[in-house]
């Protein structure tokens, strides 16, 4: 069973992973996520779409047993996860929640959780190398649309830069990149990275330009103004940035939060296809 899915799965109850373990091998190599929905059968992302790997619905104990297992019987100590909707798991894992939003001292937060998605953890060597030596010690936004494969090009590009020489800063906000487990990270990010994890990818860029001298500092998912100004910031200091966003080239960039940042990067590398299919395409900007 690959390693990712192991993560994801070990998160479950023993009925359900049983259920994922008689699955045909092809399907754990390329499952994306499992869902779990209050009331309805459990569903595995494939490539082509979902499919239920259980026959019995999804119950508030089933949902209950997984939360406890992510945040090893401490879901308290995981409220400022929950405010912005994700808990990171041991092992990369990511498991997406929704439920009843209330507010808690002045802050929004979930309760009786209705849906988790567990995003499978992959770490793919190689994905996308020639884009990746292209614009490898550059600045360079990379896009595609949800689960397009932005996070594992990223992952990539840091490997490749520490690898060889250069000192790269991670802004790490969800905790998919490094996946670090007790200061240790569980992916390969190179010998000579830097990792801030579970604070905003703002905040955690900041602190690795104040206090780690990066050459480039990486982080995920650009989106809001606070993260194009750290970005502009990184910049102006002579540092490169790694950064990834949700769009379709570099149309992402006409984006209000992220027009400031047209003059920032040197390219743009757009994902397209998913599995083994996916392309990717670099633009000059």
């Amino acid at each position: 069973m690959p390693e990712g899915f192991a993560s994801a799965a070990a998160l479950l109850p023993e009925a359900l992973r049983r259920a994922l373990e008689a699955l045909p091998e092809r399907d754990r190599d390329r499952a994306e996520e499992l869902r779990l929905r209050s009331g309805r059968a459990p569903t595995l992302l494939l490539p082509e779409g979902e499919r239920p790997f259980a026959a019995a619905p999804v119950d508030a104990e089933t949902i209950a047993r997984v939360l406890e297992n992510a945040t090893q019987c401490s879901l308290h100590a995981h409220l400022q996860e929950l405010r912005r909707g994700f808990l990171a798991a041991p092992g990369g894992v990511r498991v997406g929640v929704c439920g009843t939003a209330v507010t808690d001292a002045g802050m929004p937060t979930l309760r009786d959780f209705s849906s988790l998605a567990l995003r499978i953890p992959r770490q793919v060597r190689g994905a996308g190398r020639a884009a990746a030596e292209a614009v490898l010690g550059e600045s360079v936004l990379v896009v595609s649309p949800p689960g397009g494969g932005k996070t594992t090009f990223l992952r990539e590009l840091v490997r490749l830069s520490s690898e060889r020489g250069r000192r790269v800063g991670l802004a790490d906000e969800r905790g998919e990149l490094a996946a670090v487990c007790l200061g240790l990270p569980q992916f390969d990010v190179g010998p000579r990275t830097d990792v801030v994890t579970g604070a905003p990818k703002a905040e955690a860029a900041l602190l690795l330009l104040r206090g780690m001298n990066p050459e480039i500092v990486a982080m995920d998912e650009l989106a809001s103004p606070a993260d194009a100004a750290a970005a502009l910031s990184l910049h102006r200091c002579g540092v490169k940035v790694y950064a990834t966003a949700h769009g379709d080239g570099a149309g992402a960039l006409d984006r209000a939060a992220l027009r400031p940042l047209r003059a920032l990067f040197r390219f743009a590398v757009t994902i397209t296809g998913a599995g083994e299919g996916r392309r990717y395409a670099v633009d000059a900007l």
